[in-house]
């Protein structure tokens, strides 16, 4: 059975309940005991008085009138009566009363505080562990906290969750690129460290090799200023409505030696789209897909990329294959940097492993997203998604 739960309450609306039940806790308080103590009184003083003159005052007191007599006999009792110390003894209660009701709000104030307090604690030492890189912490939702408290522990969780993302990626991202960078590092330093020995000849080809490896590190750092100024929003700086169907029509003209040695056969479906783009950035990402679909596509031998105009205004550049798809774990694709169809990362098909994480850094810098997926009867599927400005 689920536990019943209150709703969570604003600071200010929790704040101004306690005030209220505090304020008529104590006036209750000091009234009853006010109450109390008169009625004591008058029962002291009815024993006080003769057994006529205490038959005449509950006479009175229950609405009947006595004789004359009794009357008479009351007055004179009451007469001798020391008011003055009776309306002490009662103020002196009230003052008592009152006292003792601040006493008890106090109490239950300060529980209540460190009751209303006690997450904020618990944020507070979270916060110091955030502070010293211990990025898995969390903070347990509480069932007693106010609204603004439960969004800010439910805000902070959602941080250090970000934070220690963010951290696992840095490193993954460290290892990928020491990975990327060892293997032309080491045939350019053994290339040229056996030139220099005389082992290797110093001849145009052994030359044109080491060309290879510079320009695959050219590739890498290219690619990881790419998203570098994709993580400081400065990816897209100047967009003009632009019809993205000539944008990729020039790539595809201009790649066509690229896609020939590949074997692979191109169609079209090119339908005019209009929308603000930087355009240097939507030929680069083409380029990238086409590079990728040149490696791992080319065994389908066929390829077909469409532009099309949503009804929302948006853009969508789609690439069709019929190559071996991607593999299980779709996510994986794009938000790892580095990643490879291959899975040994063998370098045999080139590249940096980089094309599909720019790719997406430059469909979500223009508004949109990049969406890949596998077809039905084999291939793969991969759109860039452009949203107006």
């Amino acid at each position: 059975m689920r536990a019943f739960r209150l709703p969570s309450l604003p600071l200010a609306t929790v704040t101004a309940i306690i005030i209220g039940v505090m304020l008529l806790l104590s006036v209750g308080m000091t009234y009853f005991g006010a109450i109390w103590y008169s009625d004591y009184l008058e029962d002291s003083i009815i024993e006080n008085l003769p057994p006529r003159a205490a038959a005449a005052y509950r006479d009175l007191d229950n609405g009947v009138v006595p004789d004359q007599d009794s009357l008479k006999l009351l007055l004179a009792n009451l007469n001798g009566l020391q008011e003055e110390q009776t309306d002490f003894q009662l103020q002196l209660l009230i003052l008592t009363c009152g006292l003792l009701s601040a006493l008890v709000c106090a109490i239950i104030g300060i529980f209540l505080a460190r009751r209303i307090a006690r997450p904020l604690a618990e944020l507070t030492s979270a916060a110091e562990g955030l502070k010293s890189g211990d990025f898995s912490v969390s903070v347990a939702a509480s069932r007693h906290a106010t609204r603004e408290v439960s969004s800010l522990m439910d805000t902070f969780n959602a941080l250090a969750a970000s934070l220690d993302s963010m951290e696992k990626r840095l490193r993954f991202n460290n290892m990928a690129v020491a990975h990327e960078l060892r293997t032309p590092l080491t045939i350019l330093r053994g290339s040229l460290q056996g030139m220099l020995d005389g082992v290797f000849p110093m001849d145009r080809k052994m030359i044109s090799d080491l060309l290879v490896q510079v320009e695959g590190l050219g590739r890498i750092v290219e690619d990881l200023r790419t998203l570098s100024l994709a993580i400081g929003q400065k990816l897209v700086m100047e967009r003009e409505r632009t019809d993205v169907s000539q944008v990729v029509e020039a790539v595809l003209t201009s790649a066509k030696p690229m896609l020939e040695t590949s074997t692979l056969t191109l169609e079209t479906g090119l339908q005019p789209a209009f929308i603000a783009v930087d355009s240097p950035r939507i030929r680069q990402a083409v380029l990238a897909l086409l590079e990728n679909a040149s490696r791992y596509a080319a065994d389908g031998n066929w390829l077909r990329c469409e532009t099309e105009q949503l009804p929302d205004e948006s853009v969508v550049i789609r690439f069709l294959d019929r190559g071996p798809g991607f593999p299980e774990g779709l996510d994986a694709v794009a938000t790892n940097p580095f990643w490879r169809g291959d899975p040994s990362r063998s370098r045999a098909t080139g590249g940096t492993g980089l094309g599909l994480s720019v790719v997406q850094a430059i469909a979500v810098a223009h508004g949109g997203h990049l969406e890949f997926a596998n077809r039905e009867g084999g291939g793969a599927m991969v759109a860039i998604h452009l949203r107006p400005a």
